[in-house]
């Protein structure tokens, strides 16, 4: 009897007992578990869910919103991908969940990454222990990720062709004018990270490819046109395309700072060719003949000589041309033009108009005169009268093609943009310019460019400036079919002596 009493009291300790510990259980039960939360909390991020997200850390930061979304946006995130792998405990109340994920940049492509989610249980739930590591694990301990630009490189000038520029083409002056204007709007990227203490250090790029600026020049002009200056120390050959302005070379050698499409010098003789057209197209015929004394007096002011005080009696207007005779053009111009004649013909080829190269430029200037005296300065390139050697050359293109176009070194557009609107092509009278074709060929078939090596298919003209500076400026302005050119020798003497050998070797270098 006393055997069963225990018994019964032994079950009713163990249920007793049994009752307390389950209430004890029941009053510490965990909610949820870490594969549970973990998969929320993916799910949520995959899909941007900020607000579901907070609600699964424990405690998260007030700017725990803000940092993602700037993440996302400063770094230019796409898109992101998620794969957890398998929950695994690191305590009784702590789990970890490794994963991957792939974020798609949109300047760099696809950024792998591998992280950890950590968790435990705080406040009897399993919760997400979040630390920026969390959202990419170079964020540790205070450190950083930046998207920044990479700036493009300087333009890269190339000829018309494509080719690299030659080297040595002494165009370099007007090519580095291109560096800054032409950097395209857009730019490399890169990623990098950065940890207190340490360099930065980069992780993703995309370098910006170099920018190429396609220049008029064409590869064997301006190698030619070098090479034909070798050795001519303060010179510069400015060559052209006669059917669209289009400059093929650009070869300058000029001293202190000068520049042959922006910088002026009296053009001697050169210029005679304008004040030929002006004639000519006063009635004056190429095969009248007219006077070429040694000397000329216009009357009542001062006298002109000729070069040497050559003597050649009467001879035709083409031959006093070729010959260069100063004092037939004093005496024709100050009797059958005025100073606005000539005036108005120089501006007509070229002097009034903008001259739009891309890299700047200008063309010409002479002062308006009603003195005799001024006029016959003028009328030989003397005077008032200032070019640059682009200009000129410009003069000798409008022969050729029998149109004035601005020369340009970009394409149209480009040239408009940098420069603004060039002057609109000017349409000469055809007879004048057949005229002056056939004269200059005279120059180099018996005038004072004979007999001086050029190639038999050239037309131009010499010049032979005097300045106060010193010794004469040299000239030399030709075409041969679709091409046109300006020699220009700064102090160096006759065109004759100083300019035509640097065509020769240009011309039989192409």
């Amino acid at each position: 009897m006393r055997r069963r009493r225990l018994i019964v009291l032994a079950v009713a300790l163990v249920a007793v007992l049994g009752a307390g510990a389950f209430a004890f259980v029941a009053s510490n039960r965990v909610k949820g578990g870490p594969s549970e939360i973990a998969d929320a909390y993916f799910a949520a991020w995959r899909r941007g869910d900020l607000g579901a997200m907070a609600l699964l850390v424990y405690r998260p930061p007030g700017d725990f919103a803000a940092r993602h979304r700037s993440f996302t946006e400063d770094l230019h995130v796409e898109s992101l991908t998620l794969t957890p792998g398998r929950p695994r405990g690191t305590g009784e109340e702590a789990a970890e969940v490794p994963f991957s994920g792939v974020r798609q940049l949109h300047e760099l492509g696809a950024w792998p990454f591998e992280g950890t989610l950590r968790l435990a249980v705080r406040d009897r739930a399993w919760r997400v222990l979040w630390s920026p590591e969390t959202l990419h694990p170079l964020l540790k301990d205070g450190g950083t990720l930046a998207l920044t630009e990479i700036p493009a490189p300087p333009a890269r000038p190339v000829t018309s062709e494509g080719d690299d520029i030659p080297r040595r083409s002494y165009a370099d002056s007007y090519l580095r004018q291109l560096e800054p204007e032409s950097q395209q709007a857009g730019h490399g990227w890169e990623l990098v990270a950065g940890a207190p203490g340490q360099p930065p250090r980069r992780l993703l790029a995309r370098s910006p490819e170099a920018p190429v600026q396609r220049t008029t020049l064409s590869r064997a002009a301006q190698a030619a046109a070098a090479r034909a200056l070798d050795g001519v120390d303060d010179s510069a050959l400015v060559v052209l395309r006669p059917s669209t302005g289009e400059i093929l070379a650009l070869a300058d050698r000029l001293k202190d700072n000068y520049s042959a499409v922006r910088d002026v010098f009296p053009p001697g003789s050169t210029f005679k060719t304008i004040t030929a057209a002006a004639l000519l197209g006063k009635g004056l015929g190429p095969a009248e003949q007219v006077g070429c004394p040694a000397r000329y007096t216009i009357p009542l002011h001062r006298s002109f000589a000729n070069d040497g005080l050559v003597e050649r009696g009467q001879v035709s207007f083409a031959d006093a041309y070729a010959y260069s005779c100063n004092t037939t053009f004093v005496q024709q111009a100050t009797t059958r033009l005025t100073g606005r004649d000539l005036r108005a013909t120089a501006d007509e080829w070229g002097f009034s108009h903008p001259i739009a190269t891309g890299v700047g430029g200008t063309c010409g200037s002479m002062d308006d005169t009603d003195d005799p005296d001024a006029l016959g300065e003028n009328a030989i390139g003397q005077g008032t009268v200032v070019v640059t050697p682009l200009c000129m050359a410009a003069v000798a293109a409008a022969v050729q093609s029998g149109t004035w176009r601005s020369p340009r070194l970009l394409e149209e557009a480009e040239v408009r943009r940098l420069d603004g609107e060039p002057g609109r092509p000017v349409r000469l009278d055809e007879g004048v310019v057949a005229a002056l074709r056939d004269m200059m060929r005279d120059v180099v078939d018996h005038g004072t460019a004979s007999g001086a090596g050029l190639p038999g298919d050239v037309s131009g003209k010499t010049g032979t400036a005097e300045n106060d500076g010193g010794r004469s400026h040299a000239w030399f302005i030709g075409f041969r079919g679709d091409l046109a050119f300006c020699v220009f020798v700064k102090h160096g003497g006759s065109g004759r002596s100083a300019a035509v050998p640097v065509a020769v070797r240009f011309l039989n270098g192409l």
